[in-house]
């Protein structure tokens, strides 16, 4: 497969803030996606739900579907609600000609919550919540594999799977031909953790990558203020590569010293009415295209 680029659509309508960006149809999103120089795009709440229908969206602009987020309950739901729902998402992603499922936990996850400190109140895994949540993940593993395709974790702020223990954790307790790892750069900023250690670690095990810059005032904001996920992302705590104040050509260097082969994603949830997702898009391509001449 090599390494394609696509780009997340919550820049133009948030899912979790659907008042940001609400005047933003899908066609100005997708068109805005493929006129700024990307091939592949994530799933957002207005794309049609009918493969073929957003596949005659897509195919002429020249757009693929690289993956699309699920949530998982597996902390907090019988496995059966998770797999039903799961087996539905796989299903759609997989008519799509997509690859990889995006997973996160979302049992006791605070991520949604608009006035729950994402920091001081962080949920803490039991020793049982991991054991549902490997052994559930595994299984949904297999249940992938039936169409030959990966799930990749997503590592998140405000969830049980945040921090570099946890997934070291995560990737010790589950096998690497079950669950692999997607590999984002600004939840692991945002968290306090080093990218480039995170990457090296569990490169064998990451199928899917997100491309994510964070501005450092803000985060310190986010912090000081003891505010909640949901008030960082629209006080505009994330940006687009090249914005913030991470340095991806580093990050660059190890993507390709490994040969990755898969997508990177471009994402960076914001007001839309502050930051003209189009005109983001652009600099995000440029940007990337000066640091991996992709």
């Amino acid at each position: 497969m090599s390494i394609k680029l696509a780009i997340a659509p919550i820049a133009w309508t948030n899912d979790d803030l659907p008042e940001l960006g609400k005047e933003n149809t899908f066609e100005q999103c997708i068109s805005e996606m493929a006129l700024a120089g990307f091939t592949g795009t994530e799933i957002g709440n207005k794309y049609p739900k009918d493969p073929e229908v957003l596949k005659s969206y897509l195919a002429p602009r020249g757009l693929s579907v690289a993956s699309a987020w699920f949530s998982a309950l597996l902390t907090t739901k019988p496995y059966e609600e998770t797999k039903e729902a799961f087996i539905k998402h796989r299903d759609f992603l997989h008519a799509m000609g997509a690859k990889v499922i995006v997973v996160s936990e979302q049992g006791h996850s605070i991520q949604g919550q608009m006035d729950t400190p994402v920091f001081k109140e962080k949920p803490i895994f039991s020793e049982e919540d991991w054991k549902l949540l490997t052994t559930g993940l595994e299984k949904l593993g297999e249940v992938a594999a039936e169409k030959d395709m990966k799930i990749v974790y997503h590592h998140h702020m405000g969830t049980g799977v945040q921090t570099t223990a946890e997934i070291d954790r995560l990737m010790k307790e589950t096998d690497p031909n079950k669950v692999s790892l997607l590999f984002d750069t600004g939840h692991l900023v945002f968290s306090g953790e080093n990218p480039i250690e995170v990457y090296r670690a569990h490169k064998d095990r990451i199928f899917h990558i997100h491309f994510k810059d964070i501005r450092e005032a803000k985060m310190a904001e986010v912090k000081q203020n003891e505010s909640s996920f949901l008030t960082g992302v629209k006080e505009g705590v994330f940006t687009v590569p090249g914005d913030g104040m991470i340095d991806f050509a580093p990050i660059w260097e190890e993507i390709e010293k490994d040969q990755y082969s898969g997508w990177i994603v471009v994402e960076a949830e914001q007001d839309p009415a502050k930051a003209n997702p189009f005109i983001y898009a652009q600099n995000a391509r440029n940007y990337i295209r000066d640091i991996t001449k992709l």
